[in-house]
């Protein structure tokens, strides 16, 4: 199912960034955005998160990665899931299809 994006007006922001830019003296202009906005949101957020990480190097990667980490874990609690059920999710798929430590790349069949 495709999301239409939300980015034409405004963007998802942390929510200490309206009180940061009161600290610098500027005026923020905001709105509550409810369920549906606010998941379509997040998924944007990920996508933006996302292309910035693959952007970064060294530990600016980190701070992305971090970002995308938290977008994960708010997207999980909006699907009404805590971060120990999503690692337990996680860790059976882990169990079952196994993870990424092997560094296998996949060509194709014979």
């Amino acid at each position: 199912m495709r999301v239409e994006p939300y980015s034409r007006h405004g963007k998802l922001v942390r929510d200490r960034i309206p009180q940061i830019i009161r600290a610098d003296g500027a005026e923020p202009v905001t709105y509550t955005a409810g369920r549906e906005e606010y998941r379509g949101r997040l998924r944007d957020k990920l996508g933006e998160e996302v292309a910035e990480f693959l952007e970064a190097d060294g530990d600016a990667a980190l701070e992305e990665l971090a970002d995308v980490l938290e977008v994960v874990r708010a997207l999980a609690a909006d699907l009404g899931v805590g971060v120990d059920q999503l690692e337990k999710i996680r860790e059976a798929k882990a169990g079952e299809r196994g993870g990424f430590a092997d560094r296998i790349v996949w060509t194709g069949n014979r």
